[in-house]
């Protein structure tokens, strides 16, 4: 059996999903499938001389021989939008010419970032005629509302509506990472027999709880072992809705024993550091972005840690990022909208909540937690408990070499 795969990123390059993709590569390469997949020259979160390493290998072998990678020059990934968007757009017609130029493989395995690579799956399909597997991680075009990048109705939302559309059909079967992304696809009008949840999950033996006292980073980054601390980590963008943390640091400067590290890069990183100093918060610390092998520390410097979004974003949404959290053993705090996110929190008692954007009510769950240290240990073995229960990748990973090899044998 032979999967073509067509990521717009891969490793070296580093993204909130490059785990879960290796940890899936590596189980379908113990699956005996065979893997070719093509992908850009990297450049997000890469130096110009690792991007000129890579310029120059035109073929590589990886996971036991199982895959091959091959990699085609594309121009560097820019922070203007419409750069972004021509470069989505030539990487597409790119993609599109190695995948319809391969020959013999027997099923196309695509995942929905960015939305185009739907269309691109479902083009590929009407050419080679085998199965198309879509790995729905966003739904599209309902996040672009929820960034303020469109308005539901608009022309945007028409085109991304007709895209998604189109893939869906096209799909053989559609993994989504949620129920309630399930029922909104339904809603869509895709039969409910073509969509499978596959919730995603997070490496627990990578990801473990580290006692405060056995903690080094508190020495790396002078950070006191008597406060309390809510950590955020990952992209500081848009979408994440870092306003509300800090925000929630301005309702409690006062409440000394209570601070605020923020671990992360992105786009919009300037413009919070700037806004912590324009409120003069001294409870704000920001510190670089780590690597993963890293993780299990820095989310064990927090008593609680953080799971936000922009208000209308995140209803369907499951952040992989609140697995790493439970993984670790650490409660979680969100400013979230209502929907499985806060589902789990409230019925496992692992975490709370407080409705998205509303800053107040998020700083008063903090203040709360920070006088009930206790319950903040409780729901992080919580937490842990049910990652080992539900979220393990060794169950994750065998649902898609189930689904892969079910499509490919009854096509």
């Amino acid at each position: 059996m032979k999967l073509l795969l067509l990521p717009p990123y891969f490793t070296p390059e580093c993204q909130s999903s490059s785990l879960l993709d290796h940890h899936r590569y590596e189980a379908f390469a113990n699956a005996n499938i065979e893997m070719i997949l093509y992908t850009p020259t990297p450049t997000r979160g890469v130096t110009e001389d690792v991007r000129n390493e890579y310029k120059s290998r035109k073929r590589e072998s990886m996971y036991d021989q199982k895959m091959s990678v091959v990699r085609y020059s594309l121009m560097h990934e820019g922070k203007n939008p419409i750069c972004r968007a021509l470069r989505y757009f030539l990487g597409f017609v790119k993609q599109y010419y190695y995948g319809r130029s391969q020959k013999h493989i027997d099923c196309i395995f695509l995942v929905s970032t960015p939305p185009i690579q739907g269309l691109l799956g479902g083009f590929l399909k009407n050419k080679h005629n085998v199965p198309f597997v879509y790995n729905v991680q966003d739904i599209f075009p309902d996040s672009l509302v929820g960034t303020g990048f469109a308005k539901k109705g608009g022309i945007l939302w028409k085109i991304g509506s007709v895209i998604s559309n189109y893939a869906y059909r096209k799909a053989d079967r559609i993994i989504v990472i949620s129920q309630d992304f399930k029922k909104n696809l339904i809603a869509k009008g895709v039969p409910e027999g073509k969509i499978e949840v596959v919730y995603n999950w997070v490496d627990e033996n990578a990801v473990v709880p580290v006692a405060k006292e056995d903690n080094p980073l508190f020495e790396e980054f002078g950070i006191s072992r008597d406060k309390f601390h809510v950590v955020y980590a990952g992209n500081l963008g848009n979408a994440q809705n870092i306003d509300v943390i800090i925000d929630a640091a301005d309702v409690l400067k006062d409440e000394k024993n209570v601070e605020f590290l923020i671990f992360g890069t992105g786009g919009l990183k300037d413009q919070y550091v700037e806004k912590v100093k324009d409120l003069q918060l001294d409870n704000v610390k920001f510190f670089p972005l780590q690597p993963m092998e890293r993780v299990s520390q820095v989310y064990g410097l927090g008593d609680v840690c953080v799971v936000s979004c922009k208000p209308g974003l995140g209803g369907a949404a499951m952040p992989s990022k609140m697995l790493s959290i439970m993984s670790a053993g650490c409660a979680v705090v969100a400013s979230f909208d209502k929907g499985e996110l806060t589902y789990i929190l409230e019925n496992h008692k692992c975490g709370m909540f407080a409705p998205a954007g509303d800053a107040t009510a998020f700083a008063e769950l903090i203040k709360h937690l920070s006088q009930n240290v206790d319950e903040c240990k409780m729901m992080g073995e919580n937490a842990r408990k049910l990652i080992l229960q539900k979220f393990t990748k060794a169950y994750g990973t065998a649902r898609y070499v189930e689904i892969i090899k079910s499509v490919v044998n009854n096509k």
